[in-house]
C-alpha cells in the first residue's frame, strides 16, 4: 500500500499540531537540565511554518520543504538545524514520487537520520534525538526485512522510538548544556528526544489514517 505524495500535506499539518499541543511540556523538559526553550522554540518556528502553508494545498514533499527552511531560519538552538536538514532531507527523498509505499518511508527516515548525523557529534547513548530516531528506524527496517506490512512496521518504529525516548531517562548527557550536570543530568528525559518521538509518532499516526482510508 501507498499514500499520494500530494494528498500526504496533512502530515504536516498532524505535526504542527502535534508540536502547538506539547509545547509547555517540551519547554518544562527541556528547562530539568537545559535552557528550557525547546518547546517555545519548536514552536515558533512550526508556527511560522503553517502560517506559510496557511490557505493552500501542498504536497508531503512541498510541506517538508517549508517546514525545513523555516526551523532552519526562523528558530534558534541547536535544535533548528537539527531538524531542518531533517526534514530536508525527508522532503528531497521523496520529491520526485507520486506514491510513497513503505521501502519509500524508509529511505526517507535513513536519509533523515545521515543529516543529522553529519551536522552533529551525537552518537547512540550519549542522550539526544538519535536514542529515539535510530532504535525507531531499525525497528522500521527490521519490520520491512521481516516482510511486515507498511502498517504493522510503522507500529513496530512507533513502539521502538517510544522505547528509546524513555530510556534517555536512564542516561547521562553527553552533548550540549546539559553535559556539564555530568550524572545529574540522570533520571530526567531529554527534550530532543522527546521532540523526536512526537515526530515521528505522529508522522506514523498521520500515515496509518491515510492507509486505512484507502483501504
Amino acid at each position: 500500500m501507498t499514500i499520494k505524495n500530494t494528498e500526504a500535506g496533512r502530515i504536516v499539518q498532524d505535526l504542527i499540531r502535534t508540536i502547538h499541543e506539547n509545547a509547555a511540556y517540551l519547554s518544562e523538559i527541556d528547562g530539568k537540565i537545559g535552557d528550557g526553550d525547546h518547546g517555545i522554540n519548536m514552536n515558533k518556528g512550526f508556527t511560522i511554518c503553517e502560517q506559510r502553508l496557511a490557505d493552500q494545498e501542498f504536497s508531503l514533499s512541498d510541506g517538508f520543504a517549508v517546514l525545513s527552511r523555516t526551523l532552519m531560519e526562523d528558530i534558534g538552538g541547536s535544535m533548528g538545524p537539527l531538524y531542518g536538514v531533517f526534514f530536508d532531507e525527508m522532503s528531497i527523498a521523496c520529491a520526485d514520487l507520486q506514491e510513497i509505499g513503505a521501502k519509500d518511508f524508509l529511505v526517507m527516515l535513513q536519509n533523515a537520520l545521515a543529516g543529522t548525523q553529519e551536522i552533529g557529534s551525537a552518537k547512540l547513548g550519549d542522550k539526544t534525538l538519535l536514542d529515539t530516531l535510530i532504535p525507531g528506524l531499525e525497528a522500521y527496517s527490521a519490520a520491512l526485512d521481516a516482510g511486515k506490512s507498511f502498517q504493522d512496521a510503522l507500529k513496530d518504529l512507533q513502539a521502538a522510538a517510544k522505547a528509546g525516548w524513555q530510556s534517555t531517562e536512564g542516561m547521562i548527557a553527553k552533548i550540549g548544556r546539559a553535559s556539564r550536570l555530568g550524572e545529574r543530568s540522570r533520571g530526567v528525559l531529554d527534550a530532543g528526544a522527546t521532540s523526536c518521538y512526537l515526530i515521528l509518532n505522529a508522522m506514523a499516526d498521520s500515515i496509518l489514517r491515510m492507509l486505512a482510508a484507502s483501504k
